[in-house]
């Protein structure tokens, strides 16, 4: 009965101790009111009735309504709590994503890009209240997905990034071009490039010095992330006769002091993922260091539920007096 039920003056439940005190001075008053009479034999006074066994009901019946006026006093109620979120620091984030050949290299479990899938979805489903779009590059950069709310169109789109979709090469500069593009008309309060890559600037007809300073212009800060191990890694080297990658061992060059201008450049920070664990605790520590202000409003609803109570009391008080000025009328 008192599931998720609060009181709106709980401390009308002192009163309860009173009701000791009344049983106690109803036996006390009872004895005083109880004659008794000696007599040699009591045949002539035979008497049947259960009636006078049962009179303490009524006090019973008494001491229950009390106690539930006491209730209704406290006023029982239920609460419904709706709530509301506000973004108040709204952050847009393009991630340039790296589909080069080189991306396949297996340093990374599977490879680099299907590591990177991997967590770059659990990075979009941590951001339910920013809007993210993608972005992917090799010989050229196009937009995947432009920055959106709708964080099952992004990861879907995610999931179709591979490799092949462009020429191959590694162009940094239009990586980053059409990313501020996709950001720099935008009103949020921050805006943000996550960009990842695996190799050296090598094509592209935008130096990436000339789009991190486009960057700046429009306020966008850019994370850099340089993706691959220290030394060798399985990348593919060639084409087999029937068209897929051959592997072979492969110094790993990526062009950090690029990555790092470009994000202080840009206010940013650069970060290097030599494994599938240090790449998710970079994508970690950039939401941490991005955080998005959510203002929660709260709704309360009370229903009242006290009037059960009274009811309940009314009740009882009314079937004790009934029963008083019936059944028991020739004992009290």
């Amino acid at each position: 009965m008192f599931e998720n039920i609060s009181f709106a003056n709980p401390d009308f439940f002192w009163l309860f101790l009173l009701l000791p005190l009344a049983i106690v001075w109803y036996i006390f008053k009872q004895k005083e009111q109880t004659a008794s009479l000696r007599i040699s034999s009591a045949k002539g006074f035979t008497y049947s009735s259960i009636l006078p066994k049962l009179k303490p009901g009524l006090f019973i019946l008494r001491v229950l309504a009390l106690g539930a006026i006491i209730v209704a006093l406290a006023r029982p109620q239920t609460e419904d709590i709706s709530t509301r979120t506000k973004t108040t620091k709204g952050i847009d984030i393009v991630m340039a994503i790296d589909v080069s050949s080189s991306m396949l290299a297996r340093d990374l479990k599977p490879n680099r890009l299907s590591a990177l899938k991997e967590v770059a979805a659990d990075f979009i489903k941590q951001r339910p209240n920013d809007r993210i779009g993608l972005v992917a590059y090799a010989g050229e950069g196009y937009t995947k997905t432009p920055i959106t709310t709708d964080k099952a169109i992004v990861l879907n789109a995610l999931s179709e990034i591979s490799y092949g979709q462009l020429d191959d090469g590694t162009a940094i500069g239009m990586g980053l071009a059409t990313s501020v593009n996709r950001l720099k008309d935008s009103k949020a309060k921050s805006k943000i490039i996550i960009l990842l890559t695996d190799g050296v600037n090598n094509t592209g007809f935008i130096e990436p010095q000339t789009a991190s300073e486009l960057a700046l212009e429009f306020g966008i800060k850019t994370y850099t992330i340089g993706l691959g191990t220290n030394g060798n890694a399985l990348t593919p080297i060639s084409y087999n006769a029937d068209g897929s990658f051959r592997f072979g061992m492969r110094q790993v060059e990526i062009d950090e002091e690029l990555l790092k201008d470009i994000a202080n450049t840009t206010g940013g920070r650069y970060f290097r993922a030599t494994d599938n664990e240090s790449l998710e605790e970079i994508y970690d520590e950039i939401n941490k260091l991005e955080k998005t202000e959510v203002e929660e409003f709260k709704y309360y609803r009370y229903e009242e539920k006290f009037r059960l109570w009274v009811l309940l009391a009314g009740g009882l008080l009314l079937l004790e007096w009934i029963l008083r000025n019936t059944l028991f009328r020739s004992f009290v």
